[in-house]
């Protein structure tokens, strides 16, 4: 017959590693919680934009490679309908991207700059797409040191032709156009293909050379001496009429809140950020980073792999 005793003490004992083990993830919770809502406040990461009795200048972002242009275009439209807005500086820090995201932006700029100044103030790179959207601005200010420039266009077509047939892969193609099957990975261009390419190409390069030549407010062929796809620095870029004035993002500002004619120092506006986003930029700190790593190790069974 079992021991009551023994039964009732490893019970008793068992009960007691539970409410432990519960009472650290519990403990570790809440120091987690703390850590989210010390990070939020002290991050300045907030789920509503900045608001101020007085006129300021908001804030838009353009950084990374340029994929999709609607978070850009929100916020450029939601400080165009903020009556305490009265200018709009652009913090651009990006290589560029995609053709047709960087002139949405572009045509969104000068749209907004019909109402609004806008003021592009150029970071560590501002070439290609990120140089064709700042070109929309009315004034463009840049470090000395600036990456900008590379007006053109490119497009690289990988070929695994050598590849597939090394691994005994062979392709069919049936097509209803002799050019549907353009710029396929399995063969080789053809001269006909090459020569259709190369036309869409060069028809975007003068879209990007007149629109550049038009926002800087400069003659085409000028533009055109050097839209090879080179880069310039923020000093050469000024020699060029590319920008307009060397600066850092305070002088960005003031131009922009003298050409909005703002009195007094401006407040600075951010764009509105959804719940979602602002608990995943507190999530992305270094800090709350570890938090997790500590989470997770300390409550993963012993078959888990460490995070």
């Amino acid at each position: 017959m079992p021991n009551m005793d023994n039964r009732g003490g490893r019970t008793r004992v068992l009960l007691i590693v539970l409410s432990t083990v519960g009472g650290l993830a519990l403990l570790v919770f809440f120091a987690f919680f703390a850590l989210v809502v010390s990070l939020f406040f002290r991050s300045g990461i907030t789920p509503s934009p900045l608001i101020s009795k007085r006129a300021g200048v908001g804030i838009v972002k353009v950084d990374g490679v340029i994929s999709s242009p609607e978070k850009i275009l929100r916020d450029l439209r939601q400080f165009r309908d903020n009556d305490h807005v009265k200018a709009i500086v652009l913090r651009i820090d990006s290589p560029g991207g995609a053709v047709g995201a960087s002139q949405e932006i572009y045509q969104e700029i000068r749209q907004i700059d019909r109402e609004k100044p806008v003021v592009a103030s150029l970071v560590n790179t501002a070439a290609s797409g990120a140089f064709y959207v700042a070109c929309a601005s009315r004034w463009i200010v840049s470090d000395p040191g600036t990456v900008t420039g590379s007006i053109g266009v490119i497009m690289k077509l990988p070929n695994i032709a050598g590849l597939l047939e090394k691994l005994g892969i062979k392709t069919t193609v049936i097509k209803s156009g002799k050019l549907k099957d353009l710029a396929s990975i399995t063969r080789d261009l053809t001269p006909e293909e090459r020569q259709v390419i190369k036309g869409v190409m060069d028809d975007i390069h003068q879209q990007f050379i007149q629109d550049v030549a038009k926002g800087r407010h400069l003659p085409i062929e000028e533009v055109s001496k050097v839209a090879d796809g080179r880069i310039f620095s923020g000093k050469q870029a000024l020699s060029l009429h590319f920008v307009d004035e060397i600066g850092n993002f305070s002088t960005a500002v003031k131009k922009a809140a003298e050409l909005g004619k703002i009195k007094g120092r401006p407040a600075l506006i951010y764009p509105e950020k959804d719940k979602i986003t602002a608990i995943k930029e507190i999530l992305e700190d270094s800090e709350a980073r570890s938090m997790i790593k500590f989470l997770h190790l300390l409550l993963r069974d012993g078959s888990s792999a460490p995070y």
